[in-house]
């Protein structure tokens, strides 16, 4: 890729970033209202803020892949087409989910270092347009050409945005002595268990980009493990969302069902996913006898010896699960080709 082509980019980056923070701050004059508004709390800036940048993350996302990538899956079969464009939805709903939650976020931080701060139409507008124009950023630059990589570093951060917010807006600030479901719970549970939904969404997708990294490398022989390696991950983020769509305060039967099933399937994608990966990486090898060590000595640590909570056993386990993601996106990164590759199948299964 030359200078030239690079500082273009650049500049249509830069352009779409001013796109954003106009469309931002005018929809923040249109729905912020006369009256000052505080950061957070009743009748706040935080939501309708949020809303806009999500809102706007997610058209910078879908105008910048049609700009860059018309025409990638002309020569597809149907199947990987619409494979592709499930996977484009998704990651639109989670773009729109990360903008928005890094919004409410940064306002409670916000509120808590200018207590009393209450902004006029004029200063929320334009702090609405600054939300957009940050959001509006990342997600046409993941338009351009997003890899899975990226993807993994964005359930990262996602989960780490989500997660945080959720626990100053805790209704029990006493929470971490249970377990991380109890955020699930009162007026602000929507922030915990929201994030979990996008976040299904977004473990779903990386499985899709997964499967597309490794039918770049495997080619159509393999598509069969593909498929299943892939469908593991997906049939993962679906539990995931469901963990958040069944809060315990609501349905504590199925959600005591559904959490712990979600931490079996993601076990079971890692190993699946560790053996159809060609070459036996040793990266990959070490990362993921130390995870399964490592989450075995923490269960023993809380089931048998009651050295740790449960909270902390949740912890370690989904942190050494991103962890060992991270791990995997980058050997693929390393292995498969950073080119389309359309499938000689019109079918999945068969030939």
């Amino acid at each position: 890729m030359d200078q030239g082509y690079r500082l273009r980019g650049e500049t249509i980056a830069v352009w779409a970033t001013v796109v954003c923070f106009v469309l931002g701050a005018a929809a923040g004059f249109l729905v912020l209202g006369a009256a000052p508004r505080p950061l957070i709390g009743t009748g706040s800036l935080a939501l309708p803020s949020a809303t806009v940048a999500g809102a706007i993350a997610g058209g910078a996302f879908v105008v910048s892949t049609l700009r860059h990538r018309r025409g990638e899956t002309d020569p597809m079969p149907r199947w990987q087409r619409i494979v592709t464009d499930v996977s484009a939805i998704a990651l639109t709903v989670a773009f729109v989910g990360v903008a928005g939650m890094g919004v409410l976020l940064g306002t409670q931080v916000l509120a808590i270092g200018l207590q009393g701060l209450e902004l006029t139409l004029v200063g929320g507008a334009l702090l609405t347009g600054f939300a957009a124009a940050v959001g509006g950023r990342f997600a046409f630059a993941a338009g351009i050409g997003l890899r899975t990589a990226d993807l993994s570093s964005i359930l990262f951060g996602y989960l780490v945005i989500g997660t945080l917010f959720a626990m100053v807006t805790a209704a029990d600030p006493r929470w971490w002595e249970i377990n991380f479901s109890q955020l699930g719970i009162g007026d602000a549970a929507w922030a915990f268990n929201g994030t979990l939904v996008v976040a299904g969404a977004l473990v779903g997708t990386v499985g899709a980009y997964v499967g597309r990294d490794l039918h770049r490398l495997l080619g159509d022989a393999a598509l069969g493990r593909i498929a299943v390696t892939a469908g593991l991950w997906i049939v993962t983020g679906f539990g995931l969302a469901g963990v958040g769509l069944l809060p315990l305060h609501r349905a504590p039967e199925a959600h005591n069902i559904v959490a712990p099933v979600t931490l079996l399937l993601f076990a079971a994608s890692m190993a699946v996913t560790a053996f159809v990966v060609p070459g036996a990486p040793r990266a990959l090898i070490i990362t993921t006898v130390g995870v399964g060590v490592l989450v075995t000595i923490a269960f023993v640590l809380f089931a048998v010896f009651g050295l740790i909570t449960m909270t902390a056993l949740e912890a370690m386990a989904v942190g050494l699960g991103l962890l060992w993601m991270t791990t995997l996106v980058r050997v693929l990164a390393i292995l498969s080709p950073d080119v389309p590759r359309p499938s000689a199948r019109a079918h999945l299964l068969h030939g």
